[in-house]
This record gives structure tokens, sequence and C-alpha cells, in this order.
């Protein structure tokens, strides 16, 4: 087998990044942008949150674009690789880009008793299942010796109450990985996931960022002292794309600040 690893991206690096509209997607686009990166976006619902994105890496210097996407419908994915082919051609005469960060998704708080099989599928359906098949119909896309990202939770290692739906799509996701890697390293490709623990976001109705006694109580756990900011989380991730890490691959990277170590 001919290796590729030492496949070189084109100088002018572009990012695909699911779910940047806000929280850790738009940290991790703002990061990677003050790099130089320039960057694909998509959003959901917050089409008017996404064009503010698009301003503010514009401001930096970047190109960006933002695209509709709700990875949880994978009916939508072959046509959506044929707008990303679109966008790139119009706005960078590419034919392909170099990161994938597969952010998107949404939480679950509900007891194994009480989860009902909808909100089980959409878990299932939005990280992993969309994760799995958006990668795959992406793959034509993403350059040789590009790197994906996928997000996994720190909820896949530790456990709290409420949370089993939700832990176990982000489990099947380090998994995912692993082969994702294995299977894509001929192309120099490597492939990690990120792990967040707890952070100041509105994901889960934003009860780690406004309920005070909870936000203590995971931060007296925490060998760090504290939560999460999504700054934490996006200079994590864009350092896992960037230059010096290319040599980590199939590897779970969890950014918990050391949450019950």
């Amino acid at each position: 087998m001919t290796s590729t690893a030492s496949t070189q991206l084109p100088s002018q690096r572009i990012a695909l990044i699911t779910g940047a509209n806000r929280g850790l997607g738009r940290s991790t686009a703002l990061h990677l942008a003050r790099q130089g990166v320039d960057v694909i976006i998509t959003y959901l619902n917050g089409a008017a949150q996404a064009v503010d994105v698009v301003a503010e890496l514009q401001s930096l210097g970047r190109r960006a674009v933002a695209l509709q996407l709700d990875v949880g419908t994978s009916t939508s994915f072959a046509g959506f690789a044929v707008q990303v082919r679109d966008a790139l051609a119009a706005n960078w005469q590419r034919e392909q880009f170099d990161f994938l960060v597969n952010n998107a998704g949404g939480g679950l708080n509900a007891s194994l008793a009480e989860t009902t099989e909808e909100q089980f599928d959409l878990m299932i359906n939005t990280h992993l299942k969309g994760t799995f098949f958006l990668t795959q119909k992406l793959l034509p896309l993403i350059a040789d010796g590009g790197r994906i990202l996928n997000t996994s939770s720190g909820l896949a290692r530790f456990t709290f109450p409420g949370y089993a739906a939700y832990a176990s799509a982000k489990g099947g996701i380090d998994v995912l990985t692993r082969y994702m890697a294995l299977e894509l390293g001929a192309r120099g490709i490597s492939v990690n996931a990120i792990a967040p623990g707890p952070v100041e976001t509105d994901f889960g109705g934003g009860a780690v960022r406004d309920d005070s006694a909870l936000n203590q109580q995971l931060a007296s756990m925490t060998a760090l002292g504290r939560t999460a900011q999504p700054e934490d989380i996006g200079a994590t991730a864009a350092s896992l794309l960037t230059d010096g890490s290319g040599w980590i691959t199939g590897q779970r990277i969890e950014a918990s600040g050391g949450l019950l170590l």
C-alpha cells in the first residue's frame, strides 16, 4: 500500500463545520478563521445567527458561506453535497475542502424509563447516523491529507442520570471515529473525536450556564476548577485541525478540564 500521509493541502485551507451558527461550532469557526482558514458553516433554524457568523468571519479577512442542513435527515445529504460542491466552485474555484467538523446536534435529558422511542431515534439519527452518512456523502469533496473532527461527549466516559440515549449515540461516535481513521488513512486523512465536558452555552436549555448550583457542583468535580466556555472547546477543536497535530488519528480527545478524573 502506498502511503499518502505526506499529501500537501492547498495553501488556502477550507473547513466545513456543521451547526456553526452558535455555540461550539461558532467558536471553532472563529478560531480557525483567526488561523487563516476559510469556512463553510451550516445551520438548521438559526438563519439570522448564521448571517452574523458569516459577517464575523469575513471581518477577520476570511471567505465564508452558510448553508442550511438538518443532520438528522440523511435523505438530504446527497443534495447538500451538491450545494457544497457548487459553493466551492463559486467562492474558491476549488473542487474540495480540507477540514470537516461534525459538530451539529442537540441534547436530551430523560430517564431510561421515560425516554421515548422517538427521542432515542432523534439522538441516534442526529449524532451517529448523521455523522456516518454525511461524512460518507462528503468524502469525494474532502481533500487527501485533510482532517475530520467528530464531536463526542464527556458523557460517553462518565455518567449522570438522564443522558442514556444521548451518551449512547456519542459512544457510537467514539467507535466510528476509529473506523473512519483506519479506512481513510490511505488517503492521508486523519480522523479524531473531541469530547467536551460541561460548557456554558444554550445547549440543553442552558442549564450549565444558567443554573449556578449545577455549575458550582460540576466545577467542584473538575481539576481546573470551573466549567468550560465555548472558547475553550473552539480553541481545542481548532488545534486538532491545524498544523502540529497531523500525526494524531483515531483518538478520542476529552476536553473537560479534568472532570471526574
